[in-house]
C-alpha cells in the first residue's frame, strides 16, 4: 500500500518585488516590535520606566546642541565608510576591509601633518593630504581586488586578514613617532600651529566633514544609478558568466570598483585625522568598517537610505551610552536594548524579502 505523502504545514517562497514604501512600513513596524519587547526587558531587568529610558536615549543623542553636532558627526563619518564600501558590496565583492583601508588612509594623513604640516603653505597641504590618503586607501583595496580577480581568492578573508596589517602598522608608527618617546601614543599632531587642521566653518569645527560626505553621497548615488561604471557593477553583481557573456572585462571592473572603494576609505581617513581627532591610533575607525557593511546592507546599497540608517544607528549607539550613565546600570544593558532594536530590524528584512504560506485544507471528493 503506497504511503500517504503528507505536505507540510507552511513553507517559504521568495517575495516578489515589493514598493519601497511598503519595504519602510515593514522596517518601521519592527522597530514599533522591537521598543515594545525592549520596554518589556527593562521593567523584567531593572524595574526601571520602560519612557524614561527612552527619553534618556534621545537626550543622550541630541540632547544637547554640543551632543547634537557629535551625533551629526559620527553619522557623517559611518556614513562615508558605508558609501565606500557599497559599490564593491553591490558587485557582490565582500569587501569586510573597509577598517584597515580607513586607517592607512588617516596613517597616510598623519604623515603628512607630521612632516610637511608646518612646511608647505596651506592651499598645497591639504591637496596633498587628500591625495595621499586616498591613494593608501586605493591601494589597500587594490592588493586583494587584483588577487581576486587573477586568482579568485576569498575576498572576505584576504580584506579581513588586511585589517590586522592595518592595525600593526599604525602601532610601529605610533610607538616611533611617540610623544613623550616610548609612550606609545602619537598625541595631538601640531597643536600649536593647527596646521593641516580642517578649520571651523560658521563656528562648526565639523560642519566640512559633514558637508564634504553630503556631496560624497549625491556623487555616489549618481555613480551607481546613472554611470556606465554604476551599470557594470549591477551586472557583474547580478552574475559574472552574463557580464562576460555582453562583452563587460569582469577583472576590469573588480578592480576599479576596489580602487573607488579603497580610496573613498581613505578620504574618511583623512576627514578623521584632520577633521575630528588630529591624531591616529588603533581606534581612530572605531568598529565604523564592520558596522558599514550592516549599515549598508539593510540600505540595499542605496546611499540615500544609507544616509536614514547610519543616522538611525548612531542615534542608537550615542542614546544607549547615556542609559548606562545616568542609571548606573552596567554597560551591558545599553548593549541589550540596541541589540534588540537591531535583532528586529534585520529580522524584518526576511518578511521584505519572503513570505509565509499555509497549507490550504483539501477539501475530499465524494464518490
Amino acid at each position: 500500500m503506497a504511503s500517504k505523502t503528507r505536505e507540510p504545514l507552511f513553507h517559504i517562497v521568495k517575495r516578489g518585488a515589493i514598493p519601497w514604501w511598503k519595504a519602510w512600513i515593514v522596517r518601521l513596524i519592527a522597530v514599533a516590535a522591537a521598543l515594545a519587547v525592549s520596554a518589556v526587558v527593562t521593567v523584567l531587568l531593572t524595574g526601571e520606566n520602560p519612557w524614561s529610558v527612552y527619553g534618556t536615549i534621545i537626550e543622550g543623542a541630541i540632547g544637547t546642541k554640543r551632543r547634537v553636532w557629535t551625533f551629526v558627526q559620527d553619522s557623517a563619518m559611518l556614513l562615508c565608510v558605508s558609501l565606500a564600501v557599497t559599490p564593491a558590496f553591490k558587485m557582490r565583492f565582500w569587501n569586510i576591509g573597509a577598517e584597515g583601508q580607513v586607517l592607512v588612509g588617516g596613517l597616510a594623513t598623519a604623515t603628512c601633518m607630521l612632516f610637511w604640516g608646518d612646511k608647505l603653505p596651506t592651499w598645497l597641504l591639504f591637496p596633498v593630504m587628500v591625495l595621499v590618503s586616498m591613494i593608501a586607501g586605493a591601494v589597500w583595496g587594490l592588493i586583494p581586488a587584483f588577487f581576486k580577480a587573477y586568482w579568485n581568492t576569498n575576498e572576505t578573508l584576504f580584506t579581513l586578514m588586511m585589517n590586522y596589517i592595518a592595525i600593526q602598522l599604525i602601532s610601529y608608527f605610533a610607538y616611533e613617532w611617540s610623544v613623550p618617546k616610548g609612550s606609545g601614543q602619537i598625541g595631538v599632531i601640531n597643536a600649536t600651529s593647527n596646521a593641516g587642521w580642517i578649520p571651523a566653518l560658521f563656528g562648526q569645527k565639523y560642519l566640512i566633514n559633514v558637508l564634504i560626505v553630503a556631496v560624497m553621497t549625491v556623487v555616489m548615488f549618481i555613480y551607481l544609478k546613472s554611470s556606465k561604471q554604476g551599470y557594470e557593477i549591477s551586472v557583474v553583481g547580478e552574475s559574472e558568466n552574463t557580464a562576460r557573456y555582453i562583452g563587460i572585462n569582469v577583472k576590469k571592473v573588480i578592480i576599479r570598483t576596489m580602487l573607488i572603494s579603497g580610496a573613498i576609505c581613505g578620504i574618511a581617513g583623512f576627514l578623521l585625522v584632520s577633521g575630528a581627532d588630529h591624531t591616529i591610533t588603533r581606534d581612530t575607525a572605531a568598529g565604523r568598517g564592520f558596522t558599514a557593511i550592516m549599515v549598508s546592507w539593510l540600505a540595499k546599497f542605496n546611499p540615500f537610505f544609507i544616509v536614514i540608517t547610519s543616522l538611525f544607528l548612531v542615534f542608537l549607539q550615542k542614546g544607549a551610552g547615556e542609559i548606562s550613565t545616568k542609571f548606573g546600570l552596567n554597560k551591558s544593558f545599553s548593549d541589550i536594548i540596541t541589540g534588540i532594536i537591531i535583532f528586529f530590524i534585520i529580522g524584518s528584512e526576511f518578511f521584505i524579502n519572503y513570505q509565509i504560506r499555509f497549507r490550504k485544507a483539501k477539501k475530499e471528493v465524494k464518490a
